[in-house]
C-alpha cells in the first residue's frame, strides 16, 4: 500500500501546477496511513508465532507488528502539520499588513513543498523493513533507505542559509554513521560466514557449546567487536552519547516540522531493531567483554551529557536536543539491562516518550506561528521566521496571551522531567527500577541527579513563559490567531493523555508486560 501510494504521488506531482497541491497530498498521505494502520491490525490478529517473509530477509512478530502500527500512527499525527492550514485568521494588525494578504504569505511559507507527504512515506517505508529486518544486507539497505528521505527532508528548505547547511552537516555525518554500521556488517560477515542474524545466534551457540575441529577456528570475541563497530554507526544515527555533537546544530538548522519527524521516527525504528538485537546476541558469549557494555557506557554519557550541556542553552530547539539525548540515555540502560522488567520499561519509555516530544513540537510550532514578522519595507513575510521561536526568552509572557498552550506545554516539560503522576514519572521510574533490581547502583543515583539536573533548564521555560509579563521584552503583537482544529484536537488528546494517565494505565502497561514476554518466550 505504501508503495502504491508513493507512486500515485510522483505521478501526481509531475503533472500539478499549483503549489498549494501539497496540502493536498498531504491529506492523502495521512490516509494512506491510516488504511496501512488498519490492515496492519487486521493482519496482527492473523499472526500468532510470527512469520518469515522473502527467505527469511524479514520477519514479522508480534512487537514488529505493533511498532508498524506505532510508526503509522505517529507519521499520521505528524503529517497533520503540513497537511492542513496551521492557522484561521481572526484579527491581524491592518496596520502592518492586510489580513488577506497576511494569511496567503503564511501558507506559502509553510505549504510549498509537493514532495513532503512523498518523502515521508519513503522514510516510514525504510523505517518498517528496519524494525522487520533479520538479515544484515536487509538492516544496511532498510537504514539506507529511512536516511536518503530525512536526508532530503532536513534540506527541504533549501533556499535558506540555515536550511541547507542544517541539510549538508546531517548529510555528511549520517553518511559516516553508515561507513561504521558497513564496517560492522562486513566484520559480522567475515567472521560467521553468514549474514542471517539466526545463523550468527547458531554458529555462536555451538561453537560454545562443541569445542571441536569444525568450531576451533572461531573466537567469541570477534563477533562482540564486530558488534561494536555495528552499534557505534547505529547510536551516531540516533544521537546518544558520545556521538550527539550533531544533533543540537541539526535540530536547530532545519525546520521545526522536520524536526518533528527527524526526532521521532529514526529513534523509534532503530531502537526497536537494537531491541531486537540484544536479543538475540544475549545468551551465548562466554567471554569477559560483551558489546552490550557499549551501550551502557552510552547510557551514563547521554545521561550526564544531557543534561549538564542544556543548562547553558538558550536556544529552544537544541534545548529539546539535549532534552532527547537525556531520554535517549535512559532507554539505552534499559536495552542493556535485558530482562523482561527492563525490556517493558523501555518499550513504555519508548512510546510515552515519542507521544510527549510530538506534542512538545507541536505546541512549539502553534506558538512560534504568533510571532511570524511583516517586513515593512519588503512588503512580505521574513522567511527566517519560518522556524517558530529561536530562544527560550522569546517565550517570556506568552501565559497572559494564550493561557492554554502555555499551560499544555508546562505539562509536557513537567513529564520530560518525572514529576507525578504525569506519564513520563512511570516511564522513569520503570527503568530506574529495573536498573536497581539488576545492580546498577551507579547508573541508577546517575539517573536520578541527571533528572534532577535537567529540571533547572526545563523550570527555566515555565519560568519564562508563566512568571514575566509579555511587555518586559516589548513583544510586538504582529497577529493573533486560532489554531484549526486538527492541531487542536492533536494537541489537546496528547496533552490529557500525558495529564491523565493513572486514570487509565491498564492497557498501556498491559500491551508493554506482553511485549516483553513473548520477546523472552523460550
Amino acid at each position: 500500500m505504501l508503495i502504491y501510494s508513493i507512486i500515485y504521488i510522483i505521478l501526481s506531482s509531475a503533472v500539478s501546477l499549483k503549489r498549494d497541491v501539497s496540502i493536498l497530498f498531504g491529506r492523502i498521505a495521512i490516509a494512506v496511513l491510516i488504511l496501512s494502520f488498519i490492515t496492519n491490525n487486521i493482519s496482527f490478529l492473523m499472526i500468532e508465532e510470527g512469520i518469515g517473509l522473502y527467505g527469511g530477509l524479514l520477519h514479522i512478530t508480534s512487537t514488529t507488528q505493533i511498532f508498524h502500527t506505532f510508526i503509522f500512527l505517529v507519521s499520521a499525527i505528524i503529517l497533520v502539520l503540513n497537511s492542513f492550514y496551521v492557522e484561521r485568521r481572526t484579527t491581524v494588525n491592518t496596520n502592518l499588513i492586510n489580513p488577506k494578504v497576511f494569511s496567503q504569505m503564511l501558507s506559502k511559507i509553510e505549504h510549498n513543498v509537493v514532495e513532503y507527504p512523498l518523502i515521508i512515506l519513503f522514510v516510514v517505508t525504510g523505517a518498517l523493513f528496519l524494525v522487520s529486518s533479520s538479515d544484515l544486507v536487509t538492516i544496511f539497505l532498510a537504514i539506507e533507505l529511512q536516511s536518503y528521505g530525512l536526508y532530503l527532508l532536513s534540506s527541504v528548505h533549501r533556499n535558506t542559509l540555515f536550511g541547507l547547511s542544517g541539510g549538508l552537516m546531517y548529510f555528511l555525518l549520517g553518511s559516516l554513521s553508515s561507513c561504521f554500521i558497513l564496517l560492522g556488517t562486513g566484520l559480522l560477515y567475515t567472521n560467521s560466514g553468514t549474514t542471517y542474524l539466526d545463523g550468527i545466534y547458531i554458529i555462536t551457540s555451538i561453537s560454545d557449546i562443541m569445542q571441536n575441529d569444525l568450531t576451533s577456528w572461531y573466537k567469541p570475541y570477534y563477533i562482540n567487536y564486530s558488534l561494536v563497530f555495528f552499534t557505534v554507526g547505529f547510536l551516531f544515527k540516533i544521537g546518544a552519547a558520545p556521538f550527539h555533537f550533531w544533533s543540537p546544530d541539526v535540530y536547530d538548522n532545519i525546520p521545526t516540522v522536520v524536526t518533528t519527524f527527524v526526532s521521532i521516527i529514526a529513534k523509534i525504528s532503530i531502537l526497536i531493531f537494537l531491541l531486537e538485537l540484544v536479543y538475540y546476541t544475549s545468551g551465548f558469549f562466554i567471554s569477559q567483554f560483551n558489546w552490550t557494555q557499549i551501550l551502557v557506557l552510552s547510557s551514563l554519557l547521554s545521561l550526564v551529557v544531557g543534561s549538564v550541556a542544556g543548562l547553558t542553552e538558550k536556544n529552544i530547539k537544541k534545548l529539546f536536543a539535549y532534552s532527547t539525548i537525556t531520554h535517549v540515555g535512559f532507554m539505552l540502560l534499559a536495552l542493556a539491562i535485558n530482562t523482561i522488567e527492563s525490556t517493558q520499561a523501555f518499550l513504555f519509555y519508548l512510546m510515552q516518550y515519542s507521544l510527549s516530544n510530538i506534542n512538545a513540537f507541536f505546541l512549539l510550532m502553534a506558538i512560534g506561528y504568533y510571532y511570524y514578522k511583516w517586513d515593512a519595507s519588503k512588503k512580505n513575510l521574513d522567511e527566517s521566521s519560518y522556524s517558530t521561536i529561536l530562544y527560550t526568552i522569546e517565550l517570556i509572557g506568552f501565559f497572559h496571551r494564550k493561557p492554554i498552550l502555555t499551560l499544555s506545554l508546562a505539562i509536557t516539560i513537567f513529564s520530560w522531567m518525572g514529576i507525578p503522576p504525569l506519564v513520563g514519572f512511570f516511564g522513569k521510574q520503570m527503568v530506574l527500577s529495573a536498573a536497581l533490581d539488576n545492580g546498577y547502583i551507579f547508573l541508577t543515583f546517575v539517573g536520578l541527579v541527571t533528572s534532577v539536573i535537567s529540571g533547572v533548564y526545563y523550570l527555566n521555560v515555565v519560568k519564562y513563559m508563566s512568571f514575566y509579563k509579555e511587555d518586559s521584552i516589548g513583544h510586538d503583537e504582529y497577529s493573533t490567531f486560532t489554531l484549526s482544529s486538527p492541531i487542536n484536537i492533536i494537541i489537546s488528546v496528547l496533552t490529557l493523555i500525558i495529564l491523565l494517565f493513572t486514570m487509565i494505565p491498564e492497557t498501556w502497561l498491559s500491551m508493554t508486560n506482553i511485549l516483553a514476554l513473548l520477546i523472552f518466550k523460550t
